[in-house]
């Protein structure tokens, strides 16, 4: 029987894992693509960049790549480590390689790479590491999805009841703002030069292996269950449990919550991975460039914190009231935030942009992803782990970047690099194209509302 309150030992290995995974993570999904534009093609020569793809194309390939190699290794390891019966292991030694593998990244330059492989050619050079660099991404995403992805959520499922877990929720989401804010604001001196990409991996990477170790002390396994009387499936048989059909029709409200989850998660991969790099070439210079601080960003700063703070409080306590009073508001509120940074690249109207859309993915974030563990059936987390995947990584970071990508190529936004030569940058537009998407996450919603979210405790 679970228990209805967390122990304090859960809690800190619930908010350090969440944290550190976090900061794997958003090392990956941001910082790999600047490490790209800053570092692999930086000072590329006009031939380099001619013979080799554009910068928006390796990161949209990068991250559909990372999200297949997710999806895959989340069915097979979340799989795996509901027939094994042990969480721990998957989820401390998965951290501590994906640290070390993360640590490695800085050491992948053109120079080190034309040296392996004895390369002269700039243009073969270029393409060559930015090949390794994406390859790399895939056995961090290997790492990660093991340990996180598969057994860290299996587990979270596993130790809480539906009464727990919009509170979980709630303080993963703000663990997680926490570790966004902590890679945005060290990885901002690799951005700048001021540190090394080498150093900003190895540290950050060395610190994720650190919390894997620790893991094997901290974590641990909840109880088996009692045996049941129902035949034991082989393991091929539950990979691909989640697709009989009678399963979808049993689960259906899980279904509709994964697929609002699904739309919400393109939209927002539309810009994501772009994110930092329009902030860098678009938005900064159009505001002035380095001295774009000025006393009016600031106070806008500061409002939008207050009314970020403020919007997501009221969002929360409405919804766990009622669920729907608070969904359909946060889609709509993501809605017109992207519709909103659509329009201009003033840094104020960016700034105040951010709080509907920010608000409204993460108080929808905090709901469903609830809602996905409270439907998911008991005992078979980890079953459900990789369908969860296809929602909320394979699709939205295949389709997402993709659109991304596209709107970015059409808006033929570019800038010089240090030989003169023209790079394609992202633009405004990849908003207007994310906030189409996002109006879809409205049909599930009503399906799901109409069927409500009451459940039985486990």
């Amino acid at each position: 029987m679970i228990k209805e309150k967390l122990t304090k030992l859960n809690w800190f290995t619930i908010c350090l894992f969440s944290f550190m995974g976090g900061i794997a993570w958003n090392i990956e999904n941001m910082y790999f693509n600047t490490f790209l534009y800053n570092s692999v093609y930086a000072n590329a020569s006009e031939a380099a960049m001619a013979g080799s793809m554009a910068p928006t194309t390796a990161i949209s390939r990068m991250v559909a790549l990372s999200a297949i190699a997710a999806v895959l290794t989340t069915f097979l390891m979340g799989t795996l480590s509901d027939k094994m019966k042990n969480r721990k292991l998957f989820i401390s030694v998965g951290y501590l390689l994906w640290g070390i593998v993360t640590a490695v990244f800085g050491f992948l330059t053109r120079d080190n790479i034309a040296a392996l492989f004895g390369l002269t050619d700039e243009a073969k050079i270029l393409t060559t590491t930015v090949w390794v660099v994406i390859v790399m991404d895939i056995v961090m995403t290997f790492m990660g999805s093991t340990s996180n992805d598969a057994a860290f959520n299996a587990w979270l499922t596993d130790i809480t009841t539906p009464k727990i877990r919009p509170t979980m929720e709630t303080a993963l989401t703000f663990v997680g703002f926490l570790s966004v804010v902590t890679v945005m604001g060290v990885g901002s001196l690799a951005q700048s030069g001021t540190v090394s990409y080498q150093n900003f991996f190895l540290v950050l990477g060395l610190i994720v292996a650190v919390c894997g170790a620790a893991g094997l002390f901290l974590i641990k396994n909840p109880e088996k269950p009692q045996e049941t009387n129902e035949p034991k499936s082989s393991y091929w048989a539950d990979l691909f449990y989640g697709f009989r059909p009678s399963v979808i029709k049993d689960n259906s409200r899980l279904y509709l919550t994964l697929l609002a989850v699904g739309f919400s998660s393109v939209a927002y991969q539309v810009f994501f991975p772009y994110l930092l790099v329009y902030l860098q070439y678009v938005v900064i210079p159009d505001n002035g460039g380095e001295s774009f601080i000025t006393t009016s960003v600031i106070v806008t700063a500061v409002i939008v914190i207050i009314a970020l703070i403020v919007s997501m409080v009221t969002l929360l306590k409405v919804s766990a009231k009622n669920k729907a009073a608070g969904l359909i508001p946060s889609a709509i509120l993501m809605t017109a935030g992207l519709v909103l940074l659509s329009t201009t690249t003033n840094i104020h109207v960016v700034l105040i942009g951010v709080v509907p859309t920010l608000v409204g993915n993460l108080v929808m974030g905090i709901q469903l992803n609830a809602a996905i563990k409270d439907f998911i059936p008991d005992g078979k987390a980890g079953l459900f782990q990789g369908i969860r995947m296809i929602f909320t990584v394979l699709i939205p970071m295949v389709l997402g970047p993709a659109l991304g990508d596209l709107a970015c190529r059409n808006s033929a936004v570019t800038y010089l690099n240090e030989f003169g030569v023209e790079t394609i940058v992202p633009s405004s537009s990849m908003f207007a194209y994310s906030a189409v998407i996002s109006v879809f996450v409205l049909i599930p919603l009503f399906f799901l509302i109409k069927k409500g979210f009451k459940v039985e405790e486990k």
